[in-house]
């Protein structure tokens, strides 16, 4: 362990400490002890201090115990003559300066000082805040609301977003600073921006070169000095917290989980004063290392990081023709540094490209050209074919270009794709279709909404200036099918068509398909297949979570149905997505058959003994922190809410999304809630087992708008026309009084319907009715898959993290309810933990009997 990085270290935690208690006493002082403390929605608190520490602090008074905390976690400064090992002291000095910035930004808070205002910048996405009117300009991003965090989920599983840098400084200059940017975007890197140079950030350059920040093209901007960098951390805290299944207060299991399971970095550019290595020796006791485009000394054993901790590699050494290629070369040694898994395409375009900038909008001042919309038709539309009808890789435009239009002009366009190949199957060409959004969205400088003859497309001036044409459509749908679906897929053929009689005859043709293909799923039922599927993507985030597919269910995160699970096995037989031979069935209408219990009991390693199919309340599926909403059991009118991930406001519950999701995530299994894919809705299994439906009492007012259309088509299915306008929404309805008040006066379906608690059936499953081996092969094959997927070259081969302690299954509690509700959630909670102690063999002495709830209840 270097001394000189000790020093540093400890000097920079001490000095951040005495600032925070500094700031709380003068804030104790002119606003009060009970001046409420908090970030903008989320469940977490503090979230970095209530993960270590498990204080939920709520009030401004509750800090001073925070800083005794940080304060015994301060050493002195090394000594010159005494040469010690100084790892240990240098770490709780980085979790101490990691406590005091969290504090400090707090303070800030309450002063409206986060967050930091900045004249003339524009996010892209940020997080919201409700107290105050300012939207998304002028004004940098501060702390990363829960409500990004779990909508950045299924990307952080599924390898797109392969984990997220945090870089302080500035870099040798503009052009530098956007290249690394740029790499990093290229890689699907999310990257966390903060700190200065003497009064130069990396966002001052960033933002003087045009580049768009904020959540949609995956560069947030905290703010210009380094303790804004606490926000990353605060993220990382709540990554293992939602998607772990961690409770607060289990701070090693929370640094391990970050250590074998996020992979993020530190990239330290310009000068490194005392602060930065503060918190440095903060982010390594995450696991995260640190690497610094400056001279510093090197910690190079493996040891609390993966690999090395900390890498100097001076900018003006780095090899290389010219800034951009050492810029380049910089960001390759972050990511080998860390390990980080990248999967990349070589998209052939004259534009940067990836999934970072999927969320690029291009305004109408910026357009050089339009597509689809008001002004013009847009269409696209895949087939499959036999292999002599096309060549690979032909790519051809029929019609005239854009070159000789005005600026800001309209014109229409089809995409139309013919795919071949000797796995390919009919079943697979609305899944491909709906992959042509993705791919086009990974262009910068390219807007992509919609998908079959709903396409809205523009292409930015910048991105016609760089070269980028007609033609380049088909280029990235060929790389990206190849890439993406090469196991299925032997010829890619596309042509764009801009002639109106060719446009014409295509999109009469591509609207029977779409036609066909409605019909089709509309007709395909669980009751008509033989096997369900798994999806074990987020077991790299959540362990013991596994999602089971059928046609009339969905995937929680909303992003895999089962004709997407069937086509992902196809291309990769030892992936995330297993066929589930379904076997016996035991109960048709709550859900359960042989196949579905024995994967989900192996998969999910003894965790979740059995999952059903359409219960909220008997097994239901667990969740891993991506789910599109949440339903909850409200036992006061027998009824459930639906709550939006995007719904910041309050439920009936007295409680809020974020709140909310800590009871549905991490892989726990909690009869009465459930995270689901908003579209699950539709389906007529929608929680069938409990009435279905019309179980529905309230519902987030954005999902109740955006899915009229759809709710009101299940309204008619179930006899009741107007059940829409009798289900309350957070604008009519924020109490368990007011909901029960407004089932009375709308006369909701539920007042007619029995009680859904019940007593579970028993069901006659014999010891062993069917050979579970090749379930429990398939299901080791593939949490083996997502542990050992080859990265970009590293060091040395990665470890393998040791497997994770089981989680304990949550008790079947509703927080929050009231009256006879209330008696009924806590005599689930009583059967659940006389159900553990018997597990556990009782606790001598205790007649656990003298606690069971009376008869009837």
């Amino acid at each position: 362990m270097s001394r000189y990085i000790a020093t540093r270290a400890v000097r920079g935690a001490n000095a951040l400490v005495i600032e925070a208690e500094a700031m709380l006493q003068k804030a104790l002082s002119e606003k009060g002890p009970n001046t409420l403390i908090e970030f903008p929605n989320t469940a977490y608190y503090l979230p970095l201090i209530y993960g270590m520490t498990g204080l939920e602090i709520t009030e401004l008074s509750q800090l001073s115990e925070v800083l005794q905390i940080a304060r015994k976690l301060l050493h002195p400064v090394p000594a010159e003559s005494k040469w010690t090992p100084y790892l240990g002291e240098t770490l709780d000095s980085g979790m101490a300066t990691l406590m005091a910035a969290e504090i400090i930004e707090a303070i800030r808070s309450i002063y409206q000082l986060q967050p930091e205002l900045y004249p003339g910048l524009e996010l892209g996405g940020g997080t919201e805040y409700s107290d105050r009117d300012f939207g998304m300009s002028g004004r940098m991003n501060g702390p990363i609301d829960d409500i990004q965090l779990r909508s950045w989920g299924i990307q952080l599983v599924d390898g797109r977003m392969p984990g997220f840098a945090a870089i302080v400084g500035a870099a040798k200059s503009n052009e530098v600073a956007v290249k690394i940017v740029r790499e990093l975007q290229q890689r699907n890197i999310l990257t966390f921006l903060s700190g200065n140079v003497n009064g130069r950030s990396i966002i001052d350059q960033l933002v003087e070169e045009g580049v768009d920040l904020g959540y949609d093209t995956y560069t947030v901007p905290f703010g210009t000095d380094t303790i804004s960098a606490i926000y990353a951390l605060g993220f990382a805290t709540r990554s293992a917290l939602t998607f772990g299944g961690i409770k607060a207060g289990q701070a090693r299991s929370i640094l391990e989980y970050n250590r074998d399971r996020v992979f993020a970095f530190v990239l330290a550019l310009g000068e490194v004063d005392d602060l930065k290595y503060a918190a440095a020796a903060g982010a390594i006791n995450f696991g995260f290392p640190v690497i610094a485009d400056t001279v510093i000394p090197q910690i190079l054993p493996t040891g609390v990081t993966t690999y090395e901790h900390v890498v100097s590699m001076p900018f003006n050494e780095i090899e290389g023709k010219d800034d951009s290629e050492r810029a380049t070369k910089l960001v390759q040694k972050c990511i080998q540094v860390r390990g980080v898994k990248i999967k990349i395409t070589d998209v052939p375009v004259p534009v940067p490209y990836g999934s970072a900038f999927e969320g690029e909008v291009v305004r109408r001042a910026d357009m050089r050209v339009e597509f689809g919309g008001k002004n013009s038709r847009s269409f696209e539309y895949l087939f499959m074919t036999d292999m002599e009808d096309i060549t690979d890789g032909k790519v051809e435009v029929v019609g005239p270009t854009f070159d000789d239009l005005e600026d800001g002009a309209s014109m229409d366009m089809g995409v139309v794709v013919q795919v071949a190949g000797r796995e390919m199957e009919m079943d697979f060409e609305p899944v491909l279709e709906r992959q042509i959004h993705d791919f086009v969205n990974g262009a910068s400088g390219i807007q992509h909404i919609g998908q079959r003859d709903i396409v809205w497309c523009r292409i930015s001036k910048s991105a016609a200036e760089k070269g980028f044409n007609l033609g380049h459509f088909g280029k990235i749908i060929h790389a990206r099918l190849h890439g993406d679906f090469g196991a299925v897929l032997d010829k890619v053929q596309v042509t764009v068509y801009t002639d109106k009689e060719e446009m014409d005859k295509w999109l009469a043709t591509a609207r029977e398909a779409y036609n066909f293909r409605n019909i089709r799923l509309a007709d395909m039922t669980d009751n008509s297949v033989e096997e369900f599927y798994s999806c074990t993507l987020c077991q790299s985030f959540a362990p013991d979570h596994v999602c089971v597919v059928s046609p009339e269910r969905l995937g929680l995160c909303g992003a895999y149905n089962w004709l997407d699970c069937k086509a992902s096995f196809s291309i990769d037989p030892t992936g995330p997505n297993q066929p589930i031979k379904l076997g016996t069935c035991y109960d048709e209408s709550v859900g359960y058959w042989q196949g579905t219990i024995d994967y989900t009991k192996s998969a999910s390693h003894g965790v979740v003994e059995k999952v059903s199919m359409y219960s909220i309340m008997e097994n239901p599926m667990t969740a891993c922190g991506c789910f599109e909403a949440i339903l909850m059991y409200i036992p006061e009118v027998e009824g459930v809410i639906v709550v939006s991930r995007e719904d910041t406001g309050m439920t009936p519950m007295g409680m809020k999304f974020s709140t909310l999701a800590g009871m549905a995530g991490g892989g726990v299994q909690t009869p009465g809630v459930m995270g689901i894919g908003k579209y699950y809705m539709l389906s007529p299994k929608f929680i069938s087992a409990e009435g279905g439906f019309k179980r529905v009492v309230w519902m987030s007012k954005n999902l109740k708008d955006s899915m009229l259309g759809e709710l009101q088509g299940v309204a008619e299915r179930e006899g009741i026309p107007d059940l829409i306008d009798r289900i309350a929404d957070g604008e009519a309805v924020t109490t368990v009084e007011e909901l029960q008040e407004w089932v009375k006066t709308k006369q909701h379906p539920v007042l007619e319907m029995p009680t859904m608690q019940r007593e579970e059936k028993e069901l006659d499953i014999p010891e062993t009715a069917t050979d579970s081996s090749e379930v429990i092969a398939q299901a080791e094959a593939v949490i083996a898959k997502t542990t050992t997927e080859p990265s970009e070259p590293a060091p040395e081969a990665e470890k393998a993290p040791p497997p994770p302690a089981p989680a304990v299954p949550a008790p079947s509690v509703l927080t929050g309810v009231m009256g006879d509700g209330a008696e009924n959630a806590v005599n689930m909670l009583r059967r659940a933990l006389i159900a553990a102690l018997a597990e556990l063999g009782g606790i001598e002495g205790l007649d656990v009997a003298s606690f069971q709830p009376a008869a009837g209840t």
